[in-house]
């Protein structure tokens, strides 16, 4: 089975069929006009090297995020990120929180360290109080927030309580926050707001603009030592030119994100809660861009098999650590789209 959601080159070339790709969260909005004008005025950028140290580029975050250039760091892809702060941070264990995306423990075992796990509770909410107690010897606590596949989304206060912990207890938390921007005034509640030298913000450019094929992601963290290490270990030119123009562009396209943040207040809620109306299912409250759905009697394998029959391409969602092969994660898209989900979910659940 994939690892991950939106192998649609491989769905075509075993099966030759086209489907709705709801195993991806992307925007459906697409890629900002702003970015598609800003490549073609610029298209010259392609005949040269990129600023190497991406002055302009982190200038553009920074501001973004209301922080100096000089806390960013950025990479190809928010992957990137994440195995070079895998390589970066002094640790001899990782704790990862689950279920969550799987690169996390890839990145962490690539880099020679030990991983263990932490179950979040039956409902997927987090009891941080049986997490601090869970903490033994290990040197960094991964966290993704909002969480993927459940779409779970942790307060402040939570966050500040588990941080306050680690930096008491010299430990790091590295929290990977790829969808907060789909979060109802995420910029009010992002972690990076309490300014911890020991906590490590991971972003990406691929969720909320619709980019997964421009690969752009950062770091953001007030910790030196980390930011100099990953500047010591990482490779020259990761970003290319094109990703650079994205991020300078796109951050500052306030009509694309307004527009954004409406259409997923409004579509989320809907799609919820119309498919808490779909009998044989238990379907997980979302805070982002998709849902996680049990299904009561059927497999994700032949659910998803089903559904590919039926023109929709799901997320099975067995392969995420203590999810059974019972679950499935389900992108949210544009109203005409989900609509047509809705009803190819009707008929497989009949």
């Amino acid at each position: 089975m994939d690892l991950h959601g939106g192998n649609i080159y491989k769905l075509k070339r075993d099966n030759g069929i086209e489907v709705l790709d709801y195993s991806s969260n992307i925007n459906p909005l697409g890629v900002p006009n702003s970015f598609k004008k800003a490549v073609i005025e610029n298209f010259e950028t392609l005949e040269k090297y990129p600023d190497i140290d991406y002055v302009e580029l982190r200038t553009a975050i920074g501001d973004y995020n209301n922080c100096h250039i000089d806390n960013v760091v950025v990479g190809n892809g928010a992957t990137e990120v994440l195995f070079l702060y895998m390589k970066a941070v002094k640790a001899k264990k990782v704790l990862i929180i689950a279920p969550t995306f799987a690169e996390y423990e890839r990145a962490a075992r690539a880099a020679g360290r030990d991983v263990k796990f932490f179950p979040l509770s039956k409902d997927f909410s987090l009891n941080e109080n049986m997490l601090l107690e869970f903490i033994t010897d290990e040197d960094v606590v991964v966290m993704c927030n909002p969480n993927n596949p459940t779409g779970k989304f942790q307060n402040l206060e939570k966050i500040k309580k588990i941080a306050d912990f680690l930096e008491r207890k010299n430990k790091k938390l590295f929290i990977d926050e790829a969808f907060i921007e789909f979060i109802d005034d995420w910029k009010d509640k992002t972690a990076f707001l309490l300014k911890h030298k020991n906590i490590f913000i991971l972003r990406a450019l691929t969720k909320f603009f619709a980019l997964p094929g421009v690969r752009l992601g950062y770091g953001l963290t007030y910790d030196e030592s980390i930011l100099d290490e990953i500047k010591n270990i990482r490779e020259p030119w990761s970003v290319n030119g094109v990703a650079e123009i994205a991020g300078k562009t796109m951050l500052l396209d306030t009509l694309y994100i307004h527009e954004t943040e409406n259409w997923i207040k409004k579509e989320k809620l809907w799609f919820y809660e119309e498919l808490c109306k779909i009998d044989n299912i238990e379907v997980t409250p979302t805070e982002t861009n998709f849902i996680l759905v049990k299904l009561l009697n059927d497999n994700a394998k032949s659910f998803r098999k089903k559904m590919i029959e039926n023109g929709v391409l799901v997320r099975d969602a067995s392969n995420f650590m203590f999810l059974d092969e019972s679950y499935i994660r389900l992108a949210i898209k544009d109203r005409k789209k989900n609509e047509q989900v809705l009803e190819a979910l009707r008929r497989v659940l009949k």
